[in-house]
């Protein structure tokens, strides 16, 4: 994909990150605007146009969980794409950026190379869902998904804000209702690569999807976990309108 043009807003405390990245991604064509602190960055995402949002979680000011939810209520770029920076080893701190609605997570240290991968992964699954033909609309259960806005509505009239993650996941299993996803088909649909072994990122997804779904009951009525194998949307899917 062709990364000219394409705008990258991200937060980082550390200057010596924040110079290496500018120059690293400026070189692949991306414009980089880069911010110490939270103050900086809200201000910056208010003016600044971007395709995609890096944050650090440790901040000086406030931590990465606080602007990810931020982001994620604004009303103009809710759906931006969301990589979280972190400089724990702890699965808690991946595990609550992805709850909040982020797409990706990467540990430091890092290599700036794979940042540029996983930035064009996202970038990619984004502007798939942009071209989504104008009359993808499924209609499943009690919900309605626009594939084209990633807008999901429920039969008593909320909305429900997706992350791209989330999307990503509803949508692997409305193409594939009744069948059994198991968890390398899912983390490579959603996240662009295998799961790392005893990773629960996948299952935690899952857990964030059947919160979005209001799917609360013991065990789960619409997506079900088969155990040793995966999981199984349990619901027709049809066109809307």
């Amino acid at each position: 994909m062709s990364t000219a043009g394409r705008s990258i807003l991200m937060v980082d405390d550390d200057q010596d990150i924040r110079e290496l990245l500018q120059t690293y991604l400026s070189r692949s064509g991306f414009q980089v605007h880069a911010e110490a602190d939270g103050q900086g960055f809200r201000q910056a995402f208010d003016s600044t146009p971007c395709d995609l949002v890096i944050l650090d979680v440790m901040l000086p000011d406030e931590d990465g969980f606080s602007l990810c939810r931020w982001v994620r209520q604004h009303p103009r770029l809710s759906r931006v794409p969301i990589i979280m920076l972190t400089a724990s080893s702890d699965e808690a701190d991946r595990v609550i950026g992805l709850e909040l609605g982020a797409d990706d997570y990467l540990g430091k240290p890092f290599s700036p190379r794979e940042l540029q991968a996983r930035i064009k992964a996202l970038l990619r699954r984004a502007e798939f869902g942009q071209v989504a033909p104008a009359s993808a609309v499924l209609v499943f259960d009690d919900w309605r998904l626009d594939t084209i806005s990633h807008r999901l509505f429920h039969r008593d009239g909320e909305e429900v804000v997706l992350s791209g993650a989330d999307f990503a996941l509803l949508k692997l299993f409305l193409d594939n209702p009744q069948q059994i996803l198991d968890r390398d088909t899912i983390g490579n649909a959603t996240r662009g690569r295998e799961p790392m072994p005893l990773d629960r990122i996948v299952d935690m997804a899952v857990s964030r999807l059947r919160s979005r779904l209001r799917d609360t009951d013991k065990p789960p009525r619409l997506i079900r976990t088969v155990r040793g194998s995966g999981y199984l949307l349990a619901a027709h899917v049809c066109p809307g309108h």
